[in-house]
């Protein structure tokens, strides 16, 4: 008798094609545990009749299941939406100057990249290195600095860089590992097929949103180039 109302109650509750599930199935669910629930009252033995306690204790399951789905179903709603709306406001951004805090520079051989980094201590001798793939290492010397935040300057064509990809660190008297900023043109905001969001920034390359330290706004030759 179980299985004849498990498969009325699926069948009489299936969604309608093209519409959507959530919501039916949840709602057959409950329609088909009420059904079974009513079943098993009225088959119970007589001599023998089922604890109420027990019906209540399936009629609790079954609300805080559905709670838990509602809730699921809720939180990943919110979540797509913050993501969209995040995408809609880097998005707006694209074409302005963003610093990116970074562990790698890509250059093409001749443009200056402006950049940073923030000391914990003052250093007497500080020094970035730049390392290319063949191991090849170029130094850019800050000489004494002082905590907190170093600016500088990377040129290529002084340094001999050729075009390509180079890793960063910051080389002090005190042993510390700061962190690196580096100056960009955020070129474009998209989705990643995980569904993540990836900034694609000049100099840097491709960069989760978290890794953006300030907007500057948009240069002059950026704001021309986008009229």
């Amino acid at each position: 008798m179980t299985v004849s109302l498990l498969n009325n109650g699926a069948s009489a509750n299936a969604p309608a094609t093209g519409g959507s599930i959530t919501g039916n199935s949840a709602s057959a669910t409950s329609d088909m545990f009420t059904k079974l629930l009513v079943a098993q009252i009225k088959n119970q033995d007589p001599l023998s009749p089922t604890d109420p306690a027990q019906f209540v204790q399936q009629l609790t399951q079954l609300s805080q299941t559905e709670s838990l789905q509602n809730l699921s179903s809720l939180t990943s709603s919110n979540a797509s939406v913050l993501q969209s709306m995040q995408v809609l406001a880097l998005g707006a951004q694209v074409g302005s100057d963003v610093m990116a805090e970074t562990g790698t520079l890509t250059t093409d051989g001749s443009t200056k990249v402006q950049g940073q980094t923030t000391l914990a201590a003052t250093s007497s001798t500080t020094h970035v290195v730049l390392t290319g793939i063949d191991g090849t290492k170029h130094s850019v010397n800050l000489g004494v600095a002082a905590a907190g935040t170093v600016p500088f300057t990377i040129d290529p064509t002084a340094l001999g860089l050729p075009a390509g990809t180079y890793t960063m660190t910051v080389e002090t008297s005190t042993k510390e590992h700061p962190p690196i900023d580096l100056q960009g043109r955020l070129n474009s905001v998209r989705l990643s097929s995980s569904g993540s969001v990836v900034l694609n920034i000049g100099n840097v390359g491709e960069v989760a949103p978290t890794a953006i330290t300030a907007f500057n706004g948009k240069s002059s030759a950026s704001a021309q180039s986008s009229l």
